[in-house]
């Protein structure tokens, strides 16, 4: 076993929210590792991919919707940093019943706090999009604040400004044996021990394998999310400026929603995602799946119950790419024991801790 350097912080897992978290950690000067398993880049787990939908106007979880202004900032601070431009506002129409909890959701918490949403019917929208039709017992909420995230421009730019800040990131090195302890040893594949003050876990749909190895057992299930491309018969009559994000919203349990995108992935043809699908293995290589859940689709974002030098960061549950700069913030101010930023009780273990073994 070789020996390597002892660190502030090791984070384990490259994605979207580890790299966000070791950006973050970085900055603030503490030495820290990014342990990924597989090359940089890889198409496996939830980060890879073109394109993320993002939005100020949250329907039924507030307590992320307070964090997206800073989101929305953080995004634009990462873009100034790395002369990338990571963000294009194209509008996202929401849809559903008039008593749909989603769509009321939105339109209230938007009042509330000031974000710029226009609430129509089918005859409006007909006259803005006109390429879109929906059931006329429909409402709609334009949220005109929202746009499109390019996913795997933004995931290099937090590594790459996490390198630039003195990080130490370290690919196709998967994570083998955690011994938790005031100082914590982690072993690799490649056969190094590293030791720090406190470890992050950020390992995606790979926490299902990972967290049981240290006692912690929550409900969390990786699915396969179809995506589809539709060729516009038209080139052009979809692309941006033409043609907004959009989710619609009725489905049982919000479970087969449907979402999508403008022509700008691929040009001339529109995406679209089913907001549901089946349970899928991690290591399956035939299956590329977008999302690991957890029953209230809320995240994980906490402290190890016994080893508070532990911060589990997990179950993003398919809205966690937008909110992956607070995330990170978040996680970071976990492990240095730092005052947090925002309230994050919804997402503490103790609503799992039945099924926890410690």
């Amino acid at each position: 076993m070789n020996r390597d350097y002892t660190y502030d912080v090791i984070v384990v897992g490259a994605g979207i929210e580890g790299s966000a978290t070791a950006y973050q950690l970085a900055k603030k000067g503490k030495s820290t590792l990014l342990l990924e398993q597989f090359p940089i880049p890889h198409n496996r787990g939830s980060s890879h991919g073109q394109t993320r939908i993002t939005r100020k106007a949250y329907g039924v979880y507030k307590h992320y919707a307070v964090m997206m202004e800073e989101a929305y900032n953080s995004w634009n601070l990462l873009e100034k940093e790395t002369n990338t431009t990571l963000y294009y506002e194209t509008g996202m129409l929401c849809a559903g019943k008039r008593d749909n909890t989603f769509i009321n959701g939105t339109i209230e918490f938007s009042k509330t706090n000031g974000i710029p949403v226009e609430v129509t019917d089918e005859k409006d929208v007909g006259k803005i999009y006109p390429k879109m039709t929906f059931p006329k017992n429909y409402v709609f909420v334009l949220d005109k604040c929202a746009g499109i995230l390019l996913a795997d421009k933004g995931l290099r730019a937090f590594q790459d400004m996490f390198r630039k800040n003195g990080g130490i990131l370290k690919d196709n090195e998967g994570v083998t044996n955690i011994t938790p302890g005031s100082v914590i040893t982690v072993q690799t594949s490649k056969g190094m021990q590293y030791s720090c003050k406190s470890i992050i876990l950020t390992v995606g749909p790979w926490a299902k394998q990972l967290l049981p190895t240290l006692g912690i057992h929550i409900p969390l299930k990786p699915i396969r999310i179809s995506v589809c491309y539709w060729k516009e018969k038209n080139p052009g009559e979809y692309g941006l400026g033409k043609f907004p994000t959009f989710y619609e919203s009725e489905a049982v349990d919000g479970k087969y929603s449907v979402y999508g995108l403008p022509s700008m992935e691929y040009p001339g043809y529109v995406k679209m995602c089913l907001g549901w699908g089946s349970d899928v293995d991690p290591d399956d290589r035939d299956f590329v799946n977008e999302k690991w859940m957890v029953p209230d689709e809320d995240f994980v974002l906490d402290k190890h119950p016994k080893w508070p030098n532990v911060i589990i960061g997990a179950g993003f549950s398919g809205h966690g790419f937008k909110l992956a700069p607070v995330v990170g913030k978040l996680l970071a101010e976990l492990a240095i024991g730092e005052t947090l930023s925002y309230d994050i009780s919804p997402c503490r273990l103790n609503r799992f801790i039945f099924q926890s073994k410690m």
